[in-house]
């Protein structure tokens, strides 16, 4: 059985409910917008097959691994790491783990909040009819004239910082699972909603062709390393969202049942975004691999030439800030849970602290598009950012996790709360995390930093 801490914080009403919110803290941006662009970019199907084929033997046990680490310390990351260090006799400075995961999901939020808010300023910009018979030179001029000015760009911020406070400082069942509960089932009515429309007035079946037929010619080592690593950021790993998300998981749900729930949804959601996106980028002869630019600079293109385009780019873009919330509030979660527990502080003042640092070093990245944009080739505040926590922080995070249930807690530990007896699956989780998984992480990271080309 497991061990018989509790949160102070309280824990989730179901299993559903966790399985709402984790999904939740997987599907963001990197989902809608991210894995459309790189999969057009690497491939198509080619990509697909491999992405898949990672989530299922590295994303799935490191998932497994931080919902068994958190709801074993059911505390935040910081607190958990060093109470399980202790309870297993390990280094005590294991704790610093969970440090890299809060001050990782800290940095990231930090500039997620300002690409969340251009999604926001784009709902009202779409629903405006402002895209409306626009050509690609007047959808870039949009998109130029918003990043170029720091008072509009620290407004959307803003915006979204508060909105995003405001949930966190609700609490567990009255913040986090009122909210996840209501955003993500209308996000998936809004992505098949728009899917429906992508069969309606795009080029359904080549959109399908290309995500689903593997043309294994167009693999490289590069490619199967891109998809290791989207594999591995899209569910949230290595940022303390997921383990402090997991100590609030019922003592009885089963960690393997709702860690495939969560991979297979979060994945779900990938898909139908690539499904909802690609017919409409094939029907108006744009570009699949534009790039990062495919969301807000292409689809409009395509939105304001459409029948109907207004209202489904709306959806569209209120359902790619849903998505963004809905991870946002995972990220700052562990923070906040941490000052909780060590400082006393009301849920209320730990969010509002916790956001308003968020929002400071935001600041930086507000201005990485206009005061302070680099010049040519330089690096800028925001690209920094990016690398360190994405590149770094995150992988790093995941091996170490990896390494610490995998290699140093017992077999007491793990069986206590994976409750899978010791069959095949406990077995082929086991193997898969001691051995495959951190030697897939471990080559992301190399390649990241460049030892592995």
């Amino acid at each position: 059985m497991p061990t018989e801490r509790t949160s102070i914080h309280g824990q989730w009403s179901s299993r559903l409910a966790f399985v709402l919110a984790a999904t939740g803290s997987a599907v963001g941006l990197g989902n809608i917008w991210k894995f459309p662009y790189i999969t057009g970019e690497n491939g198509g199907g080619a990509f697909v097959v491999v992405y898949l084929i990672c989530i299922a033997v590295i994303g799935i046990p490191v998932m497994m691994t931080e919902v068994l680490l958190g709801r074993r310390g059911r505390q935040s990351p910081i607190n958990t790491m060093r109470t399980l260090a202790a309870e297993e006799g390990r280094w005590p400075y294991w704790h610093l783990l969970g440090w890299m995961g809060v001050i990782s999901g800290f940095l990231i939020l930090s500039y997620y909040s300002v690409i969340a808010g251009w999604a926001l300023s784009y709902v009202f910009r779409s629903g405006s009819g402002m895209f409306v018979g626009a050509d690609a030179e007047a959808i870039g001029n949009i998109f130029t004239n918003l990043i170029s000015d720091p008072e509009r760009l620290l407004a959307w911020h803003t915006l979204f910082m508060v909105i995003t406070m405001v949930v966190v400082a609700r609490g567990v069942k009255s913040g986090l699972e009122k909210a996840v509960t209501l955003l993500m089932p209308a996000l998936l009515v809004l992505l098949v909603l728009l899917v429906g429309y992508a069969m309606s007035q795009g080029e359904f079946m080549r959109g399908v062709h290309f995500l689903f037929d593997a043309d294994m010619s167009k693999l490289s080592w590069q490619v199967v390393l891109i998809a290791m690593g989207h594999a591995f950021f899209t569910l949230s790993l290595g940022m303390g969202s997921i383990m402090v998300y997991g100590s609030y998981l019922p003592a009885d749900a089963s960690i393997g049942k709702t860690t495939f729930a969560i991979a297979f949804a979060d994945t779900l959601v990938a898909i139908l975004a690539g499904l909802a996106i690609f017919p409409i980028v094939f029907a108006n002869g744009l570009e699949p691999a534009a790039g990062p630019g495919l969301i807000f600079q292409t689809l409009p293109i395509a939105f304001g030439q459409m029948p109907g385009g207004t209202l489904f780019g709306t959806l569209f873009f209120v359902l790619l800030v849903f998505a963004a919330w809905t991870s946002a509030i995972s990220l700052i979660e562990p923070a906040v849970a941490w000052l909780v527990e060590n400082h006393s502080l009301s849920r209320a003042m730990a969010a509002s602290t916790c956001g308003i640092i968020t929002w400071l070093v935001g600041l930086g990245t507000v201005f990485s598009f206009n005061l302070l944009s680099p010049a040519e080739g330089k690096t800028s505040f925001f690209d920094m950012l990016d690398f360190l926590t994405s590149n770094i922080m995150l992988p790093l995070g995941g091996l170490l996790i990896a390494i610490f249930a995998g290699w140093l807690m017992s077999e007491k530990s793990l069986q206590d709360e994976l409750a899978m007896g010791h069959g095949i699956g406990y077995k082929l989780w086991h193997f898969l995390l001691r051995y495959i998984a951190p030697l897939a992480v471990l080559a992301v990271f190399l390649n990241v930093i460049g030892v592995l080309v």
